[in-house]
Order: structure tokens, then sequence, then C-alpha cells
């Protein structure tokens, strides 16, 4: 083979194997791109989704004072109508009248204010925490009670009617004489704690 041809052979593969590569490194930039706007709309898409959230806790966290006070650093809500349970007792049908009325108006406010920021968020998911406390009494199964009594009084609720929607899944616990979240009147922590809380869910983009 001649120099001419050898050279001509050379020169052809080179601009081959270059055009080659240009393509190779076109596909990878288009792909590099495509991953980073997937990347950042993801990002947006969280930001949306974590203000949301943010909005809606503010929302909730402004719940009628009537009957609901707000601790932020616990991020709790107290149940502020005061239940004297006779001691070892659980049932609601121990607590008068008055209370009981109060109790039912305090869940409707629960109830309506979950089922109004449902409507206007359907995608997002709730979490709602009935918690009991105890006082110290000497009874020695003040933890029990405290669940027993966060128990009666959801039951108590869904008897009056009090529902919470498809969005909202409740929990009971009970925290008996324990806790950080306490009275330093011991009489007064036979109460309620509320904690409702707004679930990440999927949050349509906007077009």
């Amino acid at each position: 083979m001649s120099k001419n041809k050898k050279e001509s052979f050379f020169w052809t593969s080179y601009s081959d194997l270059m055009t080659s590569l240009f393509f190779v490194m076109l596909v990878l930039f288009m792909l590099v791109i495509v991953l980073l706007h997937n990347k950042i709309s993801e990002q947006a898409l969280k930001l949306e989704e974590f203000e949301k959230i943010e909005e809606i806790k503010k929302s909730l966290n402004n719940i009628d004072s009537t009957y609901f006070a707000y601790n932020s650093e616990y991020k709790k809500h107290i149940l502020k109508i005061r239940v004297n349970f006779p001691k070892g007792q659980s049932s609601m049908d121990n607590i008068d009248y008055d209370t009981q009325e109060n109790l039912k108006r305090a869940g409707w406010v629960v109830q309506n204010q979950i089922n109004e920021t449902t409507k206007e968020n359907p995608e997002i998911q709730y979490l709602l925490i009935i918690e009991g406390q105890a006082s110290k009494d000497n009874y020695t199964q003040n933890y029990e009670l405290s669940y027993e009594r966060a128990l009666a009084l959801s039951r108590f609720w869904e008897d009056s009617g009090i529902v919470f929607g498809k969005n909202c899944e409740v929990l009971i616990s009970g925290s008996g004489t324990g806790g950080s979240m306490r009275d330093k009147y011991e009489r007064n922590n036979q109460r309620f704690l509320i904690h409702i809380i707004p679930k990440t869910g999927e949050i349509e983009q906007k077009k």
C-alpha cells in the first residue's frame, strides 16, 4: 500500500472515530441534561411539598383556643377541658354531663379542622394521636389507665358521630405519670394531649 493510501486510510479512520466520539459525547451531554432536569424538578416538588406541610401545620396550630392550648415546644395541643376521673377509673360514664358535652364540642372542633384542611388539600394524610395522662395518686397501673382513658375518649367521640375521615389515621397512647409535658399541679394531669400531624403525600405538579 502506498504512503498516500495509508495516510488517506488513517485520516478516514480518524474522522470516523472523532465523529463517533462526538455523537457519544452528545448523547452523554443530553443524558446529563435530562438527569439534572429531573433532579431539579424533584427538589422543587419536595420544596413545594414541605411548604404545603408547614402551611397546614400553622393552620392546625391555630385550632380553637376555647378548647385547646398549643405547646410549641412539644408540638402538641393540650385539651383544656379539666377531666376528673375517679381514682383507677377510665369510663366516660364517671365524668359529669357538662364535661362530656365540652369534650364532645372539642371533638367536633378537631373534626371540622381536619375536614376543612382535607378539602383544601385532599392529597395530604393526617395522623391524630390521642394521648392520655394520669396524676400521681399511688394507683399502681396508671400507665395502663392513661391508655384506657384515651381509648375511652376516642370511642366517646366515635359514638357521638365524630369522625375524622379516610385521610386521618387515629392512634391511641398513654403516658401515665411519665413524660416531660406535665402540669405542676398533679390533679391537672388527668387530661388529654392531642397531636395532629400532617403526613407527606403526593402533590400534583402545577401545569
